[in-house]
């Protein structure tokens, strides 16, 4: 068990991602049945701050009772052009607002010369990519004054010319930008099924004290692939995965992802207690 943690990410407990559908319950559970919210940057960038439209009464209600931490999926870190000033300004001022414990985004390109293909596409594994990737982070960090993490992407396609291992090309932007890491496990599950690696293996070969977040989540299985579609329950597979993982980890924020056929707010909860069992039975008690 790691003890070296990078402090920028205090442990939190354990999480779900905010869905508006779920306000009433989540502002009326007494249960404390989840600790923090992730929210998608995206969601409330650029919404006007005089608290009357909906997403900032909402996230208002939501931050004042609980941790929040943004998660961007639009940075397009690996890309070749340069940081989104638009994009940080309105990003700078959500930090501003709700003062999240931390910000992640993704380690791959959503797009380039201003167009956005709206989709996380994987990195060519390569020295040159590893130098602008890791330059794009220290100056955004640099801009938010403060470490971000970057996430772990599933993917379907590799690049033929690919020196080297995914999580090779990871560990040296995590050192070389001096950031932390959202290890997403069922993105690890992905891409053993996609690609086929060794999960375990890839779990073994991270930095483990450079992560600050996990993410769980379901995905949908087709014949050929799965596919990342975050609709469905964590399958056992990903929960083996996830104890492994903690076991060298030690005691980490955790949440579930779910972004389509979402269940009620309890049965969300009662999935989450599933992480909390796995993590009590590693760690033992964690204030």
């Amino acid at each position: 068990m790691q003890n070296n943690r990078l402090s920028d990410f205090p442990y939190l407990g354990f999480g779900l991602g905010l869905r508006g559908d779920h306000l009433d319950d989540i502002l009326s559970d007494s249960t404390e049945s989840v600790d923090w919210f992730e929210v998608i940057s995206e969601n409330y960038m650029g919404l006007k701050g005089d608290g009357h439209s909906r997403g900032v009464q909402t996230l208002d209600q939501v931050a004042q009772k609980f941790p929040i931490v943004c998660h961007g999926v639009s940075l397009s870190l690996g890309s070749k052009d340069e940081l989104n000033e638009n994009y940080v300004v309105k990003l700078l001022k959500l930090i501003d607002r709700y003062q999240p414990r931390w910000v992640s985004d993704h380690l791959c390109w959503t797009g380039v010369h201003g167009e956005y293909a709206h989709d996380l596409l994987p990195m060519p594994y390569t020295e040159e990519s590893i130098d602008w990737i890791s330059e794009k982070i220290l100056k955004l960090q640099d801009r938010l004054k403060k470490r971000i993490l970057i996430e772990n992407v599933s993917s379907y396609i590799e690049f033929n010319f690919t020196p080297m291992k995914e999580y090779e090309f990871l560990n040296a932007v995590l050192k070389k930008a001096d950031c932390g890491l959202l290890l997403d496990v069922n993105n690890v599950y992905v891409s053993h099924f996609n690609h086929g690696i060794d999960p375990y293996d890839y779990l073994d070969s991270l930095p483990m004290e450079r992560v600050g977040q996990i993410h769980l989540a379901g995905h949908t299985l087709t014949e050929t692939h799965i596919v990342d579609t975050h609709d469905e329950d964590v399958i056992p597979e990903v929960w083996d995965l996830y104890r492994y993982a903690i076991k060298k980890i030690g005691p980490v924020s955790t949440m579930i992802e779910r972004d389509d056929n979402i269940p009620p707010y309890q049965e969300l909860c009662q999935e989450l207690g599933i992480a909390k069992q796995i993590a009590s039975e590693e760690w033992g008690n964690v204030s």
